[in-house]
């Protein structure tokens, strides 16, 4: 199963409104390997602490 996440609020977000803002959406499979850290929504990948408080709009954070 697909579900999306909002990079603003944390919240989880319908497909739609995930199309809709696809730079600040992140997409997550049911089953997923359980890393943490925090990740870019704009590319996927892992990025530091630091970045992480430079750009809270972009940014998830996993735990």
């Amino acid at each position: 199963m697909t579900s999306y996440r909002s990079a603003k609020s944390g919240r989880y977000i319908s497909k739609a409104a995930a199309a809709r803002s696809p730079r600040t959406s992140v997409q997550h499979q049911s089953g997923s390997s359980g890393a943490s850290g925090s990740r870019s929504a704009i590319t996927g990948r892992f990025v530091t602490d630091a970045t992480a408080r430079r750009h809270p709009d972009t940014t998830i954070t996993e735990r």
